[in-house]
Order: structure tokens, then sequence, then C-alpha cells
């Protein structure tokens, strides 16, 4: 009873006529939750539902682990070579397991996962495959070469064990069983390995099985599973190919089929009829859900990759199992790297609608914008359905609930909505889901434009003295909630940025910062933006003139000329000529010395001399006899770019006079 449920069932006989049933378009969805199992391979997977246990068999690691339905590990009983075939007893007290690498049927107690008994079936049978019917337990055994059907009674005092129970078939390796949820008597065999196709199915009432239906179909491949309807009157089996295969069980004629994806890998039939047809397929959909008398899909599952190729990861054979008396199916997964995984899928019946959202890519704010999408699903939903609508932007970053849109005609919707703010705004639209379908829902992102900052300030291209405490002010135009704006300096040279002010502006818009110059200077008036109105800085280039001063020194007397005053110096001393300007490394002064000669101010040529790190330098003009009864003057000047810098502008310092005497 591998993979079956003990209660009654509906007919399901209405589904399998004698048309074929038409593949369609259904949404996919992938697995509502997994868990990586520890196992390494997969035999079988059974569940109990009396205990809530899922059991799955590894024959490569020789154990059966049993999870709860969430896949958490619950035990694990080991020592069983090749452990393949599973099936619960009636009662769900105990859990058979074909194991053979030791030729025995091992009997494990399900709340315990203990072993209870272990039943030899014969040297050389390696049973792989099991089932219950008839009071007996019926195992599928042999080699690739021949495959048989045995039995095993342990109702007596000693069990009994009776092989070759249909030679004549000659099944292509150990045949996989199933029994009939509806007939206790009949069980139904299929080839497991790709030599031969061999069907059949086998009337038990007697203990021996006699066989009532046989089909050696042409078909190509092996059976990778094979289950009964729950009124026992169809057989559906996962083969090769593009379906699932519908027989007729009293004759095995093929009655029809399931359009499922290249190699069947499961099937597992719900007891109200709802077929799960699974296909071990990288690039397409791996189960498909029919529910009674569909002829397409309600819903697909197309299992993501977990491992590291870039196909899905795969299907176990057998792998697919429905709930006891629930609704959630559970699939078992391989992956490229030989991850095996639980997945439970909680609304395998329902349509699983596709819902998608469309909006402009950009959008300015405060402008009305439209939202539009569709919503369709396997079981289509009529105009009318009622879709919640959700707006999330920077004053909402939880969401805001714009209330409810109705679905049109052919699934579509649209609406209008005006973004409050800029920034990114996504708009998510939500449908419920009923009885018959799932909730979906879909979203989109608009990128909404701010709306230009209007910033100015003043005093752009000014140039002032050095030492002169400038004020600057700001004037910002209409934004949203944000008024505060800052006020930056970034003096030229080796100084570091600064924060002039941080404010409010004023009702005016204005706000002021005042700041004592000594360098050529940025200042930038800086708004950070809001959620309508983006960032937005002005700049004025600020000119600050170098500080310069000039002195003479070791005069004697000072000596006036018309209204200009000079200082005198003997020609046997010499003048002492001090020059300042704000220290800045390397920098240099330029000194112009004039002499006046033939009733004009004649060059004596400029000359630079380096700062020390004060600002300072000291140059002498030597006296000299010659030079007697003649008037010189000279200055000092920062020439932007030439005096070793460009940190500050150009300035040139006041004339100083002096002449010489004996």
């Amino acid at each position: 009873m591998r993979k079956r449920t003990l209660s009654a069932a509906t007919s399901l006989a209405v589904l399998f006529s004698s048309a074929a049933l038409v593949a369609g378009t259904a949404g996919s969805a992938a697995a509502d939750s997994s868990v990586v199992l520890p196992v390494s391979s997969v035999g079988d997977v059974v569940v109990d539902g009396v205990h809530q246990k899922i059991f799955i068999s590894d024959p490569y690691l020789g154990k059966v682990v049993a999870t709860d339905y969430a896949g958490k590990v619950l035990g694990t009983t080991t020592g069983l070579q090749g452990v393949t075939g599973l099936a619960l007893s009636a009662d769900s007290s105990s859990l058979y397991a074909a194991v053979p690498g030791a030729d025995s049927v091992v009997a494990l107690e399900t709340a315990t996962g203990t072993e209870t008994a272990r039943y030899a079936t014969g040297d050389g049978t390696d049973p792989q495959f099991l089932a219950l019917a008839g009071g007996k337990i019926w195992f599928g055994y042999g080699t690739s070469d021949h495959g048989d059907i045995g039995s095993l009674d342990i109702t007596g005092t000693e069990p009994v064990v009776a092989l070759a129970q249909d030679a004549e078939t000659n099944y292509s390796g150990a045949p996989r069983l199933a029994a009939s949820p509806a007939n206790p008597n009949t069980i139904a065999a299929a080839s497991s390995y790709y030599h031969r196709f061999k069907l059949a199915e086998y009337d038990v009432t007697t203990g021996t099985a006699s066989r009532t239906a046989r089909n050696d179909s042409t078909l190509s491949g092996m059976t990778n599973d094979l289950a009964f309807t729950p009124d026992g009157t169809r057989l559906i089996t996962a083969n090769a190919g593009n379906v699932h295969h519908v027989w007729q069980s009293s004759d095995l004629v093929e009655a029809g089929t399931l359009p499922s994806d290249y190699h069947g890998a499961a099937v597992a039939i719900a007891p109200d009829g709802t077929v799960a047809a699974g296909s071990d397929s990288s690039y397409g959909d791996d189960v498909f859900v029919y529910k009674p008398a569909a002829k397409t899909a309600v819903r697909t599952y197309d299992f993501p990759s977990t491992g590291t190729s870039s196909g899905g990861d795969n299907l176990a054979d057998g792998g697919l199992v429905w709930e006891p008396g629930g609704s959630r199916l559970f699939a078992v997964t391989s992956n490229y790297n030989g991850s095996v995984r639980l997945h439970v899928l909680d609304e395998p019946t329902k349509s699983a609608p596709a819902l998608t959202v469309k909006v402009p890519a950009t959008a300015p704010v405060q402008k009305p914008l439209t939202v539009s999408g569709s919503l369709t699903a396997t079981v289509p939903l009529p105009a009318g359905t009622p879709l919640a609508v959700t707006r999330f932007d920077v004053e909402n970053p939880q969401g805001k609930s714009l209330g409810t849109r109705t679905l049109g005609a052919n699934g579509a919707f649209s609406f209008a909505d005006t973004p409050a703010v800029a920034g990114n705004v996504t708009y998510k639209v939500a449908y419920a889901g009923d009885a018959q379908r799932s909730a979906a829902s879909g979203s989109a992102l608009v990128k909404v434009a701010h709306n230009r900052t209007a910033i100015t300030l003043d005093k752009n291209k000014s140039t002032y003295n050095y030492a002169t405490t400038v004020t600057y002010t700001a004037t910002l135009g209409p934004t949203y909630k944000n008024r505060v704006v800052e006020i930056w300096a970034d003096p030229w040279g080796y100084e570091p940025k600064r924060l002039l002010k941080r404010g409010t502006v004023n009702a005016q818009g204005k706000l002021s910062a005042s700041m004592w110059m000594s360098r050529d200077t940025t200042v930038t008036a800086v708004f950070a933006g809001d959620a309508r109105y983006g960032w937005a800085q002005a700049v004025s280039g600020v000119y600050t003139r170098a500080g310069v001063s000039t002195s003479l020194s070791r005069h004697y007397k000072w000596t006036k000329f018309g209204t200009v005053n000079y200082q005198t110096f003997r020609t046997s001393n010499y003048a002492l000529i001090t020059t300042w300007h704000n220290a800045y490394p390397n920098r240099s002064t330029r000194l112009d010395a004039q002499m006046f000669y033939a009733g004009a101010w004649r060059d004596l040529g400029p000359e630079y001399f380096k700062l020390d790190q004060f600002g300072k330098s000291y140059v002498r003009f030597d006296g000299d006899p010659v030079l007697a009864g003649y008037k010189f003057r000279v200055r000092s000047a920062y020439i932007d770019g030439a005096a070793g810098d460009n940190v500050n502008s150009t300035v040139y310092g006041p004339w100083k006079y002096f002449n010489f005497t004996r």
C-alpha cells in the first residue's frame, strides 16, 4: 500500500473516458517550503497519517529516515542494506521494508522505528518493491533480466514465502507493485527496468496471485511508479514520454493519458480522485495536478535548482505522496550535487493565479500615472474580483493601503494613482484567493522624479581683502517639508571643508552665515532634499587677496619731498626691507624696486624672495656713495600663480619711499 491512504474514495471513472485528455497551460509555482533530508538516495516514500510521519528509504546508505510533515527528522533506522520499497500496515503500526541486500522483508515499528522482525525471502531473491493485499505482503523481486512476484504470509506461527507467482510474464527487473484501495484482493505490477514494458493485474483472493489482465505494450522505458484510482477502475503509470498513461484495470487497455513532461517519475492519487503526475524534468514543470474530471492541470510545479546545475532539481521515482486526511502534497527531489530535499506543497489542488503589474518606468511626482496588469489562472476569475492595492514609498515604507480595485474583463485591471512623494515607489496588487485558487500578488516599481529645487547663493565671483569678514546668504525656493539649508566653505589649499552653518531658512527662504576670509574659497549652499523636492546646491567662488605689508628700517631720518615722506639712509648703511604675506608653504613675494631718474620712475627689475614659515622675508638694499641724491621706492606683491601657489588672489602692497645721503 505504498503511498496510499486508507480512507474511502470517490469515483474517478468520469475522468478517464474514451477521449484522451489534452494538455493545457497552467500557472507554475515553486514549492511552498522545502528542507534538506539526511539521505543520499531515494528508494520509496510513505506517509503514516496516524503518527503524522513521512518515511523515506535510502538504498545507498541502507537506512530508513522518519520525519514529521515539516521534514524534521524524528528517527533513523540503519542496517537495511539496499532498502527500497516500503509499505504501511492497515493500522499504521508497522512499516515493512524491502531489503534486497539481506534478501529480506523487515518490519519496523512506526512509532519508534525499531526493527521488530526480519523475514527471509530466499537467497538471491533481492526483494525491492512491496504491496499489502489479501492479508499478505507481496514483493517484487529479481534481476534486470527476469523479475517475478512473491508473497510473504506472516499470519501463522511461522512466516511462509511463495516465489515465482508469475514467471510467465517475465518482467524486466523486479516489478513495482500497487494495491487497489477499492479491492483489498487486487494488486498490479509493472516492469521497473527498461528492457521490456510489462503491466499486469492480479487477484490474490486465494492467497496466490492469479493474473486477470496483462498488457505487453510497445511502450519504451521502465515504469517508475504506478497507482490505482480510488474506485479501482483505472491504473496510472509513470513512464518515459510526455504523458502519464491511464489503463482500464479490468483489461489493462489504455484509456487515456495525462499530459505531463519528459520522463514520468511518480504518480499519487488523493482519496477524492485528484491526480498528481510527476516528471523528472530539469527544464520544465515537474508536478501536474489534475482535479477529478479535469482535462487540464489545475496547477503545476517546477522545482528550482538548489545545486550547481542550470537545470532544476529532479523528482525522485515514486517521490510524490498525499497527506492522509489533508490537502498537502509531499515531494522528494535530488539535485545535481546529490542533496535530497522534502518539499511541502500546501495548496496543490488550487489554481495558482499569475498576477502581473505594470507601471511607467519613470513618472513625475504629484502627477497621475496608470497602474495596469492582469490576473490569470487555470480556473478563470470573474470580472469584479476584488484586488487589494498597496503603495510603498519613502513616507510609507511599510505600505499604505489604496483600497480595493476590481478585476475587469479578460482578467485585466487598470487604475490611476498620483504618487505623493518622489523616489522609488512600488505598487503591490494582491488577490486574496478563495476555495479554488491560491492567493497571488504582484508588484512593480516606478522611479518618481523629484521636483527641481531652486536655491541661490550670493557673492559669487566677488573679491575681498585678506581678513575681511564676509556674510553669505542662501535663498531656498519652495519645498515640501524640509526647509533646512547647510552653508559650507572649502578654502583652497591644504585646509578641510567645513560647515559654516546649518539651519532652517526664515519666512523669506533665507539663511546667512559669516566667514573670516583668508584664502580663495568655494562656498556652497546645500539642500538635502525631501520627499518631493530633490537635492540641490548653489556654489559661489569667492576670491581673497593675499595679506600684505612692507616696512623699511635702519633709516636715520625722514625727509619730505613735496607731499611724500621719504625714509633717509646713509650711503654707508643699508635699507632693510621687511615683507609679510599670510603664510603658505613655499610661498614667495615679488619685490618691485624703482628709481626716480630723468623725471620719471624707472624699474630696477622685480625679483622674487622666499617667505619664511611666518610669511616674512628680509631683503637688504645696500647703500653706496653713487646713490647719494637719488630717490627710490619699493613695494611687495603676491602674484597669483607665480608666487609658488594659487590659494589667494593677486595683491600689491603700497609703495615705500626712501633716499640715500652721505
